[in-house]
């Protein structure tokens, strides 16, 4: 196996408007779409017990959500399946269009944007858990969770898992097939500052029970499952027993 590093990636220190981070940005639609992360995403969605949906609506934070687009297309394609859904947006850059917003409230969702630091977020609250707000029903994280390692995952693990009844995480999967694909970016029209950050998503992708070990129980009861996803992805589903009651 691969050995796991995690190295910072170009984009993450780019400006906003920088016109190579507009188009790495671009690009990442494209590698989702290689990826098939959205379908990786609704199976995992609809396969999870979500009751209170028919009561009030389902509370969605997603971290490191970039523009928005990719849960967009998730909405889209559940329909009004989940007819009942306020989404925040967690992310460093502003980056979520009015357009965006408009096609979330097209499909019934409701959608507020929080600009800022996920390990703050993390931080927030709790020392404090009795006067913290109503936990999460679903935190999902896309191609996010391998930027962070060490204590740093640790603790960001610890808090979805305080603040939420469920995770759901589409990351890299570290292996040789996925890092060869890494390698074919620029036949999908991936610029330069894409075709690196690929490589080195991978390399900082996970493997086998790696996000299983790091899962707190709390002494909570949870269900848990972790596997190989497509063709180069890792999905990581954490729910609370008894969160669907």
């Amino acid at each position: 196996m691969m050995l796991r590093v995690v190295a910072a990636e170009v984009l993450d220190n780019l400006p906003q408007d920088d016109p190579r981070a507009i188009r790495s940005r671009r690009d990442l639609k494209r590698v989702h779409k290689a990826m098939g992360t959205r379908n990786i995403i609704l199976q995992a969605l609809r396969a999870m017990k979500l009751a209170r949906l028919e009561v009030e609506p389902l509370r969605v934070l997603e971290i490191g959500a970039g523009d928005g687009s990719l849960m967009l297309g998730v909405a889209q394609d559940l329909d009004r399946a989940w007819p009942k859904v306020a989404l925040t947006l967690l992310d460093r850059q502003a980056l979520v269009t009015p357009a965006t917003v408009a096609s979330y409230l097209a499909v019934g969702w409701t959608v507020a944007t929080d600009i800022g630091d996920v390990l703050e977020w993390a931080a927030r609250d709790t020392d404090t858990p009795a006067n913290a707000p109503a936990r999460w029903d679903l935190v999902v994280a896309n191609l996010f969770l391998h930027h962070f390692e060490g204590i740093q995952l640790t603790r960001l693990m610890q808090a979805i898992a305080l603040k939420s009844d469920r995770l759901l995480a589409c990351e890299p999967r570290r292996d040789w097939l996925a890092l060869a694909g890494s390698h074919l970016t620029g036949l999908i029209g991936a610029n330069a500052v894409t075709r690196e950050d690929a490589a080195l998503s991978v390399h900082a992708g996970f493997n086998g029970k790696e996000l299983s070990a790091l899962w707190p129980t709390l002494g909570q009861h949870w269900r848990i499952q972790e596997r190989a996803a497509g063709l180069f992805s890792h999905c990581f589903c954490a729910e609370r027993m008894g969160a669907d009651a």
